[in-house]
């Protein structure tokens, strides 16, 4: 689950995480991030950094 702020500059981000996710598959990443307005570093690096291991610790339960 992405965290819904930045957690050094406290800019929401969870808002731009679904479309993320899905123009990765075909473009690169900083191209879809300076589409998104996601401009500074630490938003970018909460995007580009995060892993979803819900569905591996899914499997635990």
């Amino acid at each position: 689950m992405i965290p819904v702020r930045c957690f050094s500059c406290g800019k929401v981000i969870s808002n731009v995480w679904e479309e993320y996710r899905e123009r990765i598959k075909t473009e690169s990443p900083g191209k879809v991030l300076d589409d998104l307005g996601i401009d500074s570093y630490c938003c970018r690096r909460m995007l580009l950094a995060h892993v979803e291991i819900v569905e591996t610790l899914r499997r635990y339960q």
